[in-house]
């Protein structure tokens, strides 16, 4: 197997991409059904909790934070207005120090809750994928590979410019971080990488956070897509042909 036969990393985007998506979702609502609600409702619930959970990779670091800048690119397609007023709320909660920027850091609470939210999904990754330790293992291994690729000095190659990947990366790995959690957190982050790379095609195109969540489909939507896929895809030129296609039949392997 070799690029010339369909896999170069741009046209590979397309395919791993989804599958990428789907093992984190499951992870996320295996974590969610395996504890997290009630972790997340001991510590105030979802209106105290909510920004914790979605950047723990740099939040639950010590001295970790997503500045303002960060946070306005990770939620980009929402209202500016209400996600202050859920950081007011955080705030209120005693879970989030908001900074001058407009970004925020955890407060001792919330650091705690984190450090709980970790266990939490060290023990649903554990049990979602029993069974698949070396693959995990692997996938972890090379999720990792793409990581250092992705917070390389950047040349000529197009990628995403700063947004959310570089709020959220790298994710916060302390010692002793079982497999499943450092996949869950590695895949996460490179999620936001191409959320970059999404954000530069479509705002090249013309387009604004309001205009391209209506564009769904259609010739316009297509030609997005894959300059999204151009400009997502220069870490993964960091594997070889046959190491794309195994960290994908790995992905499509893993239950959830």
């Amino acid at each position: 197997m070799s690029d010339s036969v369909g896999l170069a990393a741009h046209r590979y985007m397309a395919l791993v991409a989804p599958a990428l998506d789907r093992v984190v979702r499951a992870a996320m609502q295996a974590g969610q059904d395996g504890g997290g609600a009630e972790l997340s409702q001991r510590y105030g619930g979802v209106p105290a909790t909510s920004f914790l959970v979605e950047l723990r990779t740099r939040l639950a670091a010590p001295g970790g934070f997503v500045d303002g800048a960060g946070f306005a690119a990770i939620t980009r397609y929402r209202d500016p207005i209400a996600c202050q007023r859920a950081l007011d709320r955080h705030v209120a909660y005693g879970m989030s120090h908001r900074r001058p920027d407009g970004g925020l850091t955890a407060t001792e609470r919330g650091t705690a809750f984190l450090a709980e939210l970790y266990q939490v999904h060290a023990e649903v990754t554990e049990e979602l994928w029993a069974g698949h330790d070396d693959r995990v293992e692997r996938l972890a291994d090379t999720a990792g590979r793409l990581l250092t690729a992705a917070l390389a000095p950047r040349g000529d190659e197009p990628v995403p410019g700063p947004g959310a990947f570089d709020a959220v990366a790298p994710p916060y790995e302390p010692d002793g971080t079982p497999s499943g959690v450092l996949l869950l957190n590695r895949l996460g982050t490179l999620r936001y990488h191409r959320a970059d790379a999404h954000t530069d095609a479509w705002t090249a195109a013309g387009h604004t956070p309001a205009s391209i969540v209506e564009l769904t489909d259609g010739t316009q939507w297509r030609a997005i897509e894959q300059e999204t896929d151009r400009r997502a895809a220069g870490p993964y030129t960091a594997l070889t042909a046959e190491q794309r296609l195994l960290f994908l039949a790995d992905l499509a392997a893993l239950p959830g």
